[in-house]
């Protein structure tokens, strides 16, 4: 779709072991897309959450923060793994597809391509990488553990950065202004971060209660997926002229 879709594939096909790994590719990708690419504004999103993320776990902000950075590698491969896998022709999460697939339109608003990543990744992805998370630390995600109470505590930094997000990318994807009024202050008005988390980690508990059925572990995502994809296509629904 992009020139430049081999080097990013490149770079996505790396495997991150820490969060300096995931910034360094997320950084590449920043680098690599064009302002007309729709994957540059989640990807700018998603560089400055996970910026957020690390500076508050070198500030001993978490009671785990081994968890949570293992948390935050564990997710990024999940986005990465779907760009890599759409960018070589495979078989992608349709919640992604539908991101990558409108990655030019135009008559789309910056802010609808970084909340249909962030729906993608945070309702779809999430739940497998806390899932991952535990089985690699050796914990169990519930409610009311150090783990939730750390994944909870992001909640108003996440929240406060959308939020920023929903002013700095008001416009359409080339940078042209959006119309006073559309469909879209509805969409915007709707979207939050801290409920979205809250039924990743309600998905996580039972994906975790799953794993010894890979048949019902395998619905149980296709499942998700469903339901995601149908939110990131309203919300890349094009604005009128």
């Amino acid at each position: 779709m992009f020139p430049y879709d081999s080097t990013l594939l490149k770079a996505v096909q790396l495997v991150p072991n820490s969060v300096a790994d995931v910034l360094q590719i997320m950084q590449n990708i920043e680098a690599t897309c064009i302002d007309g690419d729709g994957l540059k504004w989640f990807n700018w999103l998603y560089l400055q959450v996970t910026n957020a993320v690390e500076a508050r776990i070198a500030a001993g902000g978490f009671a785990d923060p081994s968890w949570l950075a293992e948390l935050d590698v564990q997710f990024a491969k999940l986005y990465f793994g779907a760009l890599a896998s759409s960018l070589s022709g495979q078989a992608t999460p349709d919640c992604w597809q539908a991101l990558f697939e409108h990655r030019s339109q135009v008559q789309i608003a910056r802010i609808q391509f970084a909340l249909a990543g962030i729906n993608a990744h945070i309702n779809h992805d999430l739940p497998e990488a806390i899932v991952a998370t535990c089985a690699v630390t050796g914990t169990v995600p519930q409610h009311g553990g150090t783990q939730y109470a750390d994944y909870t505590g992001l909640n108003t930094s996440l929240d406060s950065l959308v939020e920023s997000a929903k002013q700095t990318l008001h416009v359409r994807l080339l940078g042209d202004p959006l119309p006073a009024i559309s469909h879209l202050e509805d969409t915007l008005a709707s979207w939050s971060v801290t409920a979205a988390r809250e039924s990743a980690w309600n998905n996580a508990e039972i994906l975790w209660h799953l794993r010894p059925e890979p048949g019902l572990s395998s619905a149980f995502m296709d499942s998700l997926d469903g339901l995601t994809s149908v939110a990131s296509r309203t919300l890349l629904v094009p604005v009128p002229v």
